[in-house]
């Protein structure tokens, strides 16, 4: 029987129990039993909270499935901020390549993340020529 304290003389009196054994037995049970109803429900692997991957992870994550996307290599991450649901990683692409290369054009990608790392949106934020001055204040 779950949470059932078992006296000192239990063995001695071949298994029976007193009166006070007895009720230290229903006042303890509900505890024990809750507990164990707690341990089934849960289990010992969902008590940690889902955590999102970390800064540098989410990163690589998000050039990997840019790249695979896109089919172009991109050149870095430069912005990544945690939301809510994971990861929002904006990824810098070459998109074509002039000559000279202050000619280039480059793209940002924003991708979403979701707190396992996985791309759940991903879209084309800006395209701009590489020697041109922000003018848009950083977007």
């Amino acid at each position: 029987m779950p949470g059932r304290r078992v006296g000192r003389d239990e063995s001695a009196r071949g298994g029976r129990t007193t009166d006070t054994e007895r009720e230290l037995d229903r006042e303890t049970a509900p505890e024990d039993e809750a507990a164990e109803a707690d341990d089934e429900v849960t289990g010992p692997d969902d008590r940690q909270a889902t955590s999102r991957p970390s800064a540098a992870a989410a990163a690589q994550a998000a050039m990997r499935a840019v790249a695979e996307l896109i089919g172009r290599q991109p050149d870095g991450v430069v912005a990544l901020e945690p939301t809510e649901d994971g990861w929002r990683v904006a990824v810098e692409v070459l998109e074509d390549e002039r000559i000279p290369s202050s000619a280039d054009i480059l793209a940002i990608y924003e991708a979403e993340l979701d707190m396992e790392g996985n791309l759940v949106a991903c879209r084309r934020t800006r395209r701009y020529q590489r020697g041109r001055a922000d003018a848009s204040g950083g977007r």
